[in-house]
């Protein structure tokens, strides 16, 4: 009987709070993966080209410049006790001034590259969350997350919208370049 009592409203308390859980809206979750939406999307992967483009310019560049002085301190390393103390002095100058120079040039390479990696980032970035509200709006999202910057350890791939992103931001940026390439064929003809 003491059984009963204590089973009896316990049981009539699960019965009614389970009606206020049928009665919740389902919260619908998306889980996106930013980088890998910047590796695998046509814009993304011109970027790197890009980028990788530029670096290699810089790098062949410094690379001359690096032969340059290595030329530079043989020239002075075998004339050394030949020539003048005034003319070493204003050779080692000389090759100081290059090596500096060159330090220098390195600097801003670095600099141009971390900024065009920056503009490009940014702009990706701002496309891709474009996209990720649109399919948030049209299929209902209540909340869509980036898995790496998130915190996320754990999400079933079923939650997982990075291709469909990836998809409608390859259609998207299609879409730019042909009505870039339409402006460009109307400028040319006026």
């Amino acid at each position: 009987m003491k059984t009963l009592s204590i089973f009896l409203p316990l049981t009539l308390c699960l019965f009614g709070l389970s009606g206020i859980v049928y009665g919740a809206e389902v919260q619908k979750i998306g889980i996106i993966d930013l980088q890998e939406v910047i590796e695998k999307s046509n814009p993304g992967k011109r970027s790197s080209v890009e980028i990788k483009s530029q670096g290699k310019k810089m790098e062949e560049i410094l690379k001359e410049r690096s032969s340059e002085i290595e030329e530079l301190r043989k020239g002075l390393d075998q004339k050394a006790l030949v020539i003048s103390d005034d003319a070493r002095e204003a050779k080692e100058k000389d090759l100081r001034d290059k090596v500096g120079d060159l330090k220098s040039l390195q600097r801003q390479y670095q600099d141009v590259l971390r900024e065009l990696n920056i503009n490009l980032s940014k702009q990706i970035t701002k496309d891709v969350f474009e996209v990720v509200e649109k399919i948030g709006k049209a299929d209902g999202y209540s909340l869509i997350i980036d898995r790496r910057v998130g915190g996320v350890v754990y999400a079933p791939n079923a939650i997982d919208i990075t291709d469909r992103v990836i998809q409608e931001y390859n259609a998207m940026d299609a879409k730019r370049s042909k009505e870039g390439d339409a402006s460009a064929k109307s400028k040319k003809k006026d």
